[in-house]
């Protein structure tokens, strides 16, 4: 297991550990995808909120927002699906409403094969490719879009014997940088992380699915919690944003000011 993604399957322990006693602390469940551009934005908001502990943990969307719903301690969560920030609302358990924070983008990428001169018809014919790793489309928004876009080639059926699914899109990354599959259909803001960057990659043609529309909210438990609030409108910021652009997502609006 690389380094990178047995981090990420550590923080999911910071939520037994016991609470910081800090009255500034607060926790972010935050989609896979996001994992090193929020690490990067949670060390810049640091920089000018030292006095606030932010954790946060991730995952796949679908799951995290059924812990949401069943009681689970966080404050933001953000999405890579703005639908389920939706079914929260609907739920009764937000105190914000969603709001978009990037659009996210889809590519093929291999530890051994050059993706770059790959399309997503060779995952179907290319006999080199014997296992593609995708995330579990039940649960995870990236995973449900790599099927849309393999439906529109005509490639879903054909690839169902070769599929591995991984239980986000970062665990799906760390199965194709293992060995475990030989290409992938992962995250672009994964793919752009140094580790996974010195493999190209193909963007796929985002006509080819739905829109990875993602989406963020305030739960109900944190609505009187200023630094909640204070890390919502850092989101919006040129700083974070910047930091968001260079990982490959748009930015559906023009950043606010610092």
């Amino acid at each position: 297991m690389s380094s990178w993604f047995h981090m990420i399957a550590l923080a999911a322990w910071l939520l037994i550990l016991p609470p910081v006693g800090h009255a500034e602390s607060f926790t972010i469940a935050a989609a896979a995808d996001l994992r090193f551009a929020l690490d990067e934005i949670v060390e810049r908001y640091r920089e000018k909120h030292p006095e606030q502990q932010v954790r946060v943990i991730y995952g796949s969307s679908g799951k995290m927002t059924t812990q949401i719903i069943n009681g689970a301690p966080y404050d933001l969560f953000f999405s890579a699906d703005i639908a389920f920030p939706e079914r929260l609302q609907a739920a009764g358990m937000t105190t914000t409403d969603p709001a978009v924070y990037a659009i996210g983008r889809i590519v093929l990428w291999s530890n051994t094969l050059d993706a770059s001169k790959l399309d997503l018809e060779d995952l179907a014919r290319d006999p080199r490719i014997r296992r593609i790793a995708i995330a579990q489309p039940a649960h995870a928004p990236y995973g449900l879009r790599a099927q849309e876009a393999l439906q529109s080639v005509g490639a879903w059926e054909a690839v169902q014997p070769r599929l591995v699914f991984g239980e986000n899109i970062a665990h799906a990354a760390q199965m194709v940088e293992s060995g475990a599959a030989d290409v992938g259909i992962i995250a672009l803001s994964l793919a752009r992380f140094p580790e996974l960057a010195r493999h190209p990659y193909h963007l796929v043609d985002e006509s080819l699915h739905n829109p990875l529309t993602q989406g963020f909210v305030v739960t109900r438990r944190a609505a009187d919690h200023p630094g909640v609030l204070a890390f919502a409108d850092f989101m919006a910021s040129a700083t974070a944003h910047a930091i968001m652009q260079r990982f490959g997502f748009v930015m559906p609006q023009p950043a606010a000011p610092n």
